[in-house]
């Protein structure tokens, strides 16, 4: 893309909202209260709010390789936190995508250097449900299953942080796992118990009262 085509796209995006609504930038800047947070991978192909037809100010959106959510990046932690316990979000969502390049390499035996760390939680999901991925001979279907399982196990990382916990006792917040069909275009809802999730943990790593 031509960086000087951004800039003109962005004036004719401009143009365009004040055309409409001559108020609509005062109004954005105003604050945000989004009821949706959204935790997507960083491919190019996978754009948060153009998949879920998202206006600014509808979901606050946490991208990076493969959806995964870490205890241990701050970043991925410190979304989740504000988003729960200061924007108060009602929903939160892990997308991942059939055909992503994180779980992909993770599948691989391959050193990629400075991924190997992060792709080690891929691989983690792999070794916890090896059984039914080593059961499944058609490559293809094997690596489809895996990006669905680990959308399920980073929902379970989710549903271990204390904030959102807490908000479920207290608001009833709800967790989704998702995947985008690339050849399709189409959503997919895993159809995540996340309260049946949540009782199966509780006894390791329930946080609070």
């Amino acid at each position: 893309m031509d960086i000087k085509q951004i800039f003109e796209n962005n004036r004719n995006w401009v143009n365009d909202k004040l055309n409409k609504d001559p108020n609509y930038f005062n109004e954005l800047s105003e604050g945000q209260s989004p009821q949706l947070l959204y935790i997507g991978c960083s491919d190019s192909r996978v754009t948060a709010e153009e998949l879920i037809g998202a206006n600014p100010g509808d979901a606050f959106v946490h991208r990076n390789i493969a959806n995964m959510v870490s205890n241990l990046d701050l970043s991925a932690m410190s979304v989740i936190n504000y988003a729960v316990a200061q924007l108060k979000v009602k929903h939160i969502v892990v997308c991942g995508h059939y055909y992503c390049g994180g779980v992909k390499a993770a599948m691989q035996s391959q050193d990629l250097g400075i991924l190997n760390p992060w792709l080690r939680g891929i691989r983690d999901v792999y070794r916890i449900h090896r059984t039914e991925l080593n059961a499944i001979e058609n490559e293809e279907e094997k690596y489809k299953r895996l990006v669905e399982l680990n959308v399920q196990e980073q929902c379970i990382n989710v549903l271990k942080t204390a904030e959102v916990q807490l908000a479920y006792r207290s608001r009833g917040i709800s967790v989704h796992g998702w995947v985008f069909d690339i050849h399709s275009g189409r959503l997919i809802d895993l159809e995540i118990d996340f309260a049946k999730k949540l009782e199966g943990i509780s006894e390791i790593y329930r946080l609070g009262e």
